[in-house]
């Protein structure tokens, strides 16, 4: 029965297909060794205008795929094993690709970002938090430029970036982190591939459909992306609106009233925290009971999507970002701390709403309120 059951698996015969796959990839692998780094950049840039011209990414995969490898291993030491090659096939195809901690999810997105970067039009690898945008592009960041495509990083609050190997920030202890130069928002969305936070795309897209003038927008036309962690960002995140915010004369009274009623709330039972993924979501009783207590009938009513967000941002302000270590209060005042280097950043603020949530939360003055100006909800 467990043969029968391994034999109809329809995972397992797609694997075997894909491995037939691989061992073309195998077999060109000399051919590229011989290579030096300036014929390797030159076969590069023969792919980029084939598919330029028209031609089948799943034509060059082969090819793509065989020189992605040979870079890896020549700049950041990582040889993609077969088992990694079927995976980048996997993402290359638009499917979910599920793998563990340790097995190289990194390594294998490169492969598909390459083959899908070289007509032009632009990858995203869309991820969960700025660190992980931020690390994964400066690690992978020597593959690609050795193959003649440029990198962009889009992390919001912590900045924009492009890959630059003769730009050198010895603030960062990590080295993956040292190479990334400041850059425009529209510098890094023109790159080849851009690593980015699903929720900075989500604003950018919100600010781009704001904009009076095509000049003042930053995202190109989307062309292909590679989601990870897609379960929590497709279904979790999805929870949270996205709101762009601009100055109001309104009171500030509801954002201590939101505080309050989050510090009645207990983990575990009202609501559930996400450390990995810095997130907080209501239960259905957290939810009851906020309904209660506002007289909002539904809140994740399309109608009531600005409540919504103040009460998941009060809600995060509580159970994610905790004194003396995310921020400390001086003199009234919210400040900054840092995730990276630990130093306070005065005159820094949170954006929609967290900044005025955590002020709430700590009891002292919330600044001017803001009203929202764009907005998207993935909740009806």
């Amino acid at each position: 029965m467990l043969n029968l059951t391994k034999l109809l698996d329809p995972n397992e015969r797609e694997v075997k297909r894909h491995l037939s796959v691989t061992a073309a990839v195998n077999e060109i692998e000399p051919e590229l060794k011989a290579l030096d780094d300036a014929g390797l950049r030159e076969r590069s840039e023969e792919l980029r205008k084939r598919a330029r011209d028209g031609e089948d990414p799943d034509e060059l995969l082969i090819e793509a795929f065989a020189l992605c490898r040979e870079a890896a291993q020549r700049t950041i030491g990582l040889r993609h094993f077969d088992v990694q090659l079927v995976g980048g096939i996997v993402l290359h195809q638009g499917k979910i690709a599920e793998m563990k901690t340790g097995e190289g999810k990194t390594l294998v997105a490169s492969l598909a970002l390459y083959l899908n970067a070289l007509a032009g039009k632009g990858a995203h690898l869309v991820t969960v938090n700025d660190y992980l945008a931020r690390r994964d592009a400066g690690w992978m960041g020597p593959i690609y430029h050795l193959l003649g495509m440029s990198i962009g990083v889009n992390v919001g609050t912590a900045g924009t970036f492009v890959y630059d190997p003769e730009y050198v920030d010895e603030t960062h202890p990590d080295s993956r982190l040292q190479h990334l130069r400041p850059a425009t928002k529209k510098e890094a969305y023109q790159a080849d591939i851009t690593y980015a936070t699903n929720s900075e795309l989500a604003f950018d897209y919100l600010r781009d459909n704001m904009a009076r003038d095509l000049n003042q927008c930053s995202q190109r036309t989307l062309h292909y992306a590679i989601v990870d962690e897609v379960d929590s960002i497709l279904i979790d995140e999805a929870r949270t609106p996205h709101i762009i915010s601009g100055q109001s004369e309104e009171s500030t009274d509801k954002y201590y009233e939101y505080a309050r009623w989050a510090g009645r709330l207990a983990e575990g039972d009202d609501y559930e925290v996400d450390l990995k993924h810095k997130s907080a979501s209501l239960t259905e009783a957290g939810i009851a009971k906020m309904e209660r207590w506002t007289g909002i009938r539904n809140i994740y009513d399309l109608e009531n999507v600005i409540e919504a967000h103040q009460i998941n941002q009060a809600l995060k302000a509580k159970a994610l970002f905790l004194r003396d270590r995310d921020y400390l209060v001086k003199d009234g005042e919210v400040i900054i701390v840092d995730e990276f280097t630990g130093r306070t950043m005065p005159g820094r603020r949170w954006s929609d709403g967290l900044h005025q949530a955590v002020e709430a939360k700590e009891g002292i003055k919330v600044l001017q309120e803001q009203k929202t100006t764009s907005t998207r909800s993935s909740r009806a």
